[in-house]
């Protein structure tokens, strides 16, 4: 237990340290399920001042005597500051994938000793003297496989040897030995913090030789990027960040299958997608005693376990935060819209049948965690009696929707849980620790978790526990208005002659006598493995109500739908009558801005539990912005235009041939893509 009780201070180290932070100003957008924002948060602590330096002592550490050496470690539980640190900028992407590395291969040092330091060229060198010189030729022998692994920062070179044995993110700083931190301290900004840079001074060993320089800085082809090795994406993907990669489908593809294709399933990233050589690959797992087993690709994948397919949707746990953003206030993280969410069939090897290989105890008292690491330095965790239960379908998933997985969704393993939250799911996942508590990482115990309205940006995250299940939610994702609807016309219309009852009409104001066809399509999803049971439409901003025909994609269980419980989604598909003249929604903060009259088309769901949305996020309203699961409304308008002829060859319906309909920013046909 003794790594549990330092990850336990690693977490008290680091709460200190966030109460002491301060976030940017959020940027909120207006309604747009495509926007791209990104809000970074930075911790202020007054600096450690370093001890001073001292002399070489010849063993490749240049200037630190043993307790300075040590000091920081002390300090920092193993100076596992960049991984344990690295974390907290992931806010800035707050709410369950690769390529062989090109990185050129370095033969191992058999010398402990460093090469000879060059010395400067430039007799207008006025950096610290006492320190040696480096030409980055000599700094490259200095990678991964090196006794003594060294990173440069700017002109500075540090040997961070005693950085790295009690790492958390160990791996991935190695993938910057040899060469410059800068590319990942761009993604993590929290380590340019004054006090990060302090702890990193005392690693310092020398300076990059003049000779290598250009305006005091290495040239920008000497530095690596971690991203060039991440796979090609699908050009209908709607990128939020590109460094990491964040990404949903358009609603036009959304649901357009039941099994949402790999090139359009949404990407969700913290890093880069970590090289894998399948051939290298290992699964270390940890039982609570420390005992440990190893298992290759091949031990997982030959037959060895008997395999399983699950369908199950994923869900970002900040899936349509844009609509809370739009709805009730500022919030941090990714303005995702309602494509946070993908649906697909999995396959691998159960959790339980590994564990209870690895030795687990079939029955146990104790309230345990089981801890998933990927090769990013991901973490995560759910509860043991989830990982065990025959009826929860946890899968180490190594193909999706029939194929290997893709290198953005976990090549070569992953986990797969269903009806919790995707970021339990780990990907490239390498490690699985059984323990007596939650993981240590700060996507378990500081993010992904919901607060109450009045908690602010700096809300208790010890109090709040970790997301796992999800509540019940649904989407439109598409809309058609008139002739688009009455000819079943228009890009992304799915389904609609699929839809069994007749055009009906609802009466949404008393007012007017006119009205239009409309047909809606989406999906619903609720977490836990429930089923939905219902889908209530509404045409009028909530005042009426019909329920939309739920489409039988499971009916035949041997076809699409695998596993114990409903874990995937439920599409659902609705035509009905649209008064021209309806009256804004009340709840529609744009909508009571709006003079011309427009109408809020209104979707909710309820479970086969009667766990139903809440009717607005107003009361849900998080800093976060996470479980955005308020009733989902799409606002359309008539635009007057100039024309003549009944749009349906009806006499009564001549005065508004010229009537186009907005959906959001789109007009006529559907949803437009930005």
């Amino acid at each position: 237990m003794a790594t549990q009780n330092t990850r336990r201070l690693a977490v008290d180290i680091l709460r200190l340290a966030r109460r002491r932070s301060a976030k940017t100003p959020t940027i909120s957008t207006e309604f747009n399920c495509h926007a791209k924002s990104l809000h970074a948060s930075v911790i202020h602590r007054a600096p450690t001042r370093p001890n001073p330096r001292q002399p070489g002592n010849g063993n490749g550490n240049w200037h630190r005597t043993r307790t300075a050496r040590a000091a920081p470690l002390g300090l920092i539980i193993g100076g596992g500051i960049v991984a344990s640190l690295l974390a907290f900028s992931q806010q800035a992407f707050q709410d369950g994938d690769h390529d062989d590395d090109d990185t050129p291969q370095i033969q191992p040092i058999t010398s402990t000793t460093p090469p000879p330091a060059t010395a400067a060229t430039d007799n207008d060198d006025d950096r610290d003297p006492s320190l040696p010189r480096f030409r980055l030729a000599d700094i490259r022998q200095h990678g991964s496989t090196s006794a003594h692994p060294w990173i440069t920062l700017e002109d500075k070179v540090y040997d961070i040897t005693e950085w790295l044995p009690a790492h958390p993110g160990g791996d991935v700083i190695l993938r910057a030995a040899g060469g410059s931190i800068e590319p990942y301290w761009n993604i993590f900004t929290i380590h340019k913090s004054p006090h990060v840079l302090e702890i990193l001074s005392q690693y310092l060993i020398g300076y990059i030789s003049k000779a290598d320089l250009v305006n005091g800085r290495p040239p920008a082809e000497a530095i690596a990027d971690p991203f060039d090795h991440d796979p090609e994406r699908d050009p209908r993907l709607i990128t939020h960040t590109a460094k990491p990669r964040n990404a949903e489908p358009p609603n036009t593809e959304l649901d357009r299958s039941f099994l949402t294709p790999n090139e359009l399933f949404y990407i969700r990233h913290h890093m880069w997608v970590p090289p894998v050589d399948p051939a290298d690959f290992a699964l270390t797992v940890e039982l609570p005693d420390g005992a440990t087993r190893h298992y290759t690709l091949s031990d997982l994948t030959s037959g060895r376990f008997p395999t399983h397919r699950v369908t199950a949707a994923l869900q970002c746990s900040g899936n349509r935060r844009n609509d809370m953003t739009r709805h009730a206030g500022a919030t941090n993280g990714l303005q995702w819209g309602v494509g946070a969410i993908s649906n697909a069939e999995w396959e691998g090897i159960r959790l339980a049948d590994v564990l209870a290989d690895a030795g687990l105890p079939p029955t146990t008292s104790e309230p345990l965690h089981v801890q998933f690491t990927g090769l990013e330095a991901y973490g995560a965790s759910i509860p043991l009696a989830k990982a065990v239960d025959p009826h929860g379908d946890v899968l180490l998933a190594f193909k999706m929707n029939g194929s290997p997985l893709p290198p953005d969704h976990g090549f070569p393993l992953r986990a797969v849980v269903p009806g919790h939250v995707a970021a339990r799911s780990v990907k490239w996942l390498s490690k699985i620790v059984v323990a007596d508590e939650e993981s240590s990482s700060q996507w378990q115990r500081r993010d992904y978790k919901s607060f109450g309205p009045n908690e602010g940006k700096n809300p208790d995250w010890d109090r709040a526990p970790a997301i796992q299940e999800m509540p019940v939610t649904s989407a439109i994702t598409g809309v058609w208005v008139g002739e688009c609807a009455r000819k079943q016309r228009g890009e992304g219309v799915v389904d609609i002659a699929a839809v069994k009852r007749d055009v009906g009409y609802s009466a949404t104001d008393d007012k007017s006598h006119i009205t239009e066809p409309v047909a809606m399509q989406g999906y619903a999803y609720s977490g836990g493995g429930r089923a939905i049971a219902r889908v209530d439409v509404s045409l009028d901003g909530g005042k009426t109500w019909d329920q939309a025909e739920l489409v039988n994609d499971c009916g035949d269980h041997s076809s699409h739908c695998f596993g114990n419980k409903r874990w995937a989604w439920t599409r659902w598909r609705y035509t009905g009558q649209l008064p021209v003249l309806s009256l804004p929604d009340n709840n529609d903060k744009a909508a009571k801005e709006d003079k011309r009259f427009c109408t809020t088309l209104v979707v909710k769901a309820t479970d086969d539990a009667y766990n139903t949305q809440p009717e607005n996020h107003t009361a849900i309203y998080n800093v976060r912005g996470n479980l955005a699961t308020a009733w989902h409304r799409v606002r359309i308008c008539p635009s007057c235009t100039t024309g003549t002829g009944g749009s349906a060859g009806d006499a009564g319906l001549k005065m508004k041939e010229a009537v186009k309909w907005s959906t959001g920013e789109a007009y006529g046909c559907g949803f437009g893509k930005e």
